[in-house]
């Protein structure tokens, strides 16, 4: 039966979701590791399906400055992937690949941005790489957008797109560490409705 609204979706069905995210996380965490040549870690994700105000308050505080990179995701699997920095995870990325700390994200240099923006894009193509090889599916990503913004900000964007269709989103969330410290960044993947049924019929769930 096809899915036609995240409350639909069984225990069952959760838990591939998680298992599908934990292994995409685990791709990605590795890329990272390799890139700041340090021991990343991305912890069990978690599947949640929340109201938009829950969702945010999940996240943080709304007010907070955040940085974000910006995937859509299109083919058989459609949706959103977002990369949230906080500033100490920038501070991190940037000490080790720049020698350098940023004073403040709205301070930021072209080659701070940059160094971010590609660290979100590798990491976001990596999670994605290992995801649609283990369920078998095309996922195209559109070019990636790098912003700066209070997290109610950045998440007012997916907010708005997925909102088209139900007033609640479907979230599967993983936190990475580097070197053992929790820096508090998340990985996020919210897939539309429509896939949902597809992704669920190529993984044999009826």
């Amino acid at each position: 039966m096809a899915i036609k609204t995240y409350e639909e979706m069984n225990a069952l069905e959760l838990d591939i979701l998680k298992e599908i995210g934990s292994i995409g996380g685990g791709n990605a965490a590795t890329a990272l590791s390799s890139m700041l040549n340090a021991k990343v870690n991305m912890a069990v994700p978690e599947v949640q399906i929340l109201g938009f105000n829950e969702a945010l308050s999940h996240l943080g505080d709304p007010e907070e400055l955040v940085a974000a990179i910006f995937v859509e995701m299109s083919g058989e699997l459609g949706g959103i992937m977002l990369f949230i920095l906080t500033k100490e995870f920038s501070d991190e990325v940037l000490h080790r690949m720049l020698g350098k700390d940023c004073p403040d994200f709205l301070a930021m240099e072209e080659i701070d941005s940059s160094v971010l923006s590609e660290i979100g894009n590798i990491v976001i193509s990596s999670y994605i790489t290992a995801m649609s090889g283990l369920i078998g599916m095309q996922v195209e990503l559109s070019v990636p957008q790098f912003a700066v913004n209070m997290l109610g900000g950045i998440m007012s964007v997916p907010i708005a797109m997925m909102g088209q269709h139900s007033d609640r989103i479907m979230m599967i969330t993983g936190e990475f560490k580097i070197d053992g410290k929790a820096l508090n960044s998340n990985m996020l993947l919210l897939p539309d409705v429509e896939s949902l049924s597809v992704l669920m019929k190529k993984l044999g769930v009826e």
